[in-house]
């Protein structure tokens, strides 16, 4: 599923436009990466947390040429699963409401 998937699921699951809906799942998307970007931490119920870490420089090669490079330091985001996903996922299908 991309996004453009989720906009058309949840314009028909709530009968909205899909204007709105494109709107709406921007807007969470806008709200949880401005989160991160401040360095908060966004838990989801149920879901997982996204947060911001920091990976340290480091030592790394060249794959073509077998040269030794130096690798930045840099952040990424990290997602950890909540533990009601990782049931979910390892389970069978949940039948829809």
């Amino acid at each position: 599923m991309n996004k453009n998937d989720l906009i058309e699921h949840i314009a028909q699951e709530y009968e909205l436009t899909k204007t709105l809906a494109k709107d709406l799942v921007e807007n969470l998307f806008e709200t949880i990466t401005d989160s991160i970007h401040k360095g908060e931490e966004v838990a989801i119920f149920g879901f997982g947390k996204f947060k911001l870490v920091d990976r340290k420089a480091r030592k790394g090669r060249n794959p073509q040429t077998g040269e030794a490079i130096k690798i930045a330091a840099s952040k990424n985001v990290k997602f950890e699963q909540a533990k009601g996903l990782k049931e979910l996922v390892n389970t069978k299908r949940r039948a829809r409401k």
